[in-house]
């Protein structure tokens, strides 16, 4: 049997602070080398999006979270310049831990401007959807 070509699975968080801001990295590898993104990255075979959400979290920014709350699933096939992605988004708040950008993120940052902000991908409309759902 021949696999079917599909889609790259990734997730993305938006998590948020008790002070409303929004916790990006700076890309440190292209595609968007040097720009704002969300925490995420591509989901390994052996794990969960759940899991893989906050082991991408942690590698790159060095928080753990609460609870996972989905956001939505991204899937517009130009959203990646690398190829099609279908990305699992969820929203979090931090359990513990101190900012610092590490992995594939150059650095990591709570921004409260984040509107005005040039982001990767299509992550502003993640935002957007996270903080009109929760």
């Amino acid at each position: 049997m021949v696999m079917p070509k599909t889609p790259l699975l990734t997730v993305d968080c938006v998590v948020r602070d008790a002070r409303g801001r929004i916790l990006l990295v700076t890309r440190a590898n292209s595609p968007f080398r040097g720009r704002l993104a969300l925490p995420g990255g591509f989901v390994n075979r052996d794990e969960s999006v759940e899991d893989a959400c906050r082991r991408e979290v942690k590698e790159e920014t060095g928080l753990t979270l609460n609870r996972l709350r989905l956001v939505g699933v991204y899937s517009d096939p130009g959203r990646d310049p690398r190829g099609p992605t279908c990305s699992v988004a969820f929203f979090a708040s931090v359990r513990a831990g101190t900012v610092k950008g590490g992995d594939d993120a150059r650095d990591a940052a709570w921004v409260a401007d984040w509107k005005s902000a040039n982001l990767a991908f299509d992550h502003r409309d993640i935002i957007t959807d996270a903080l009109r759902l929760y």
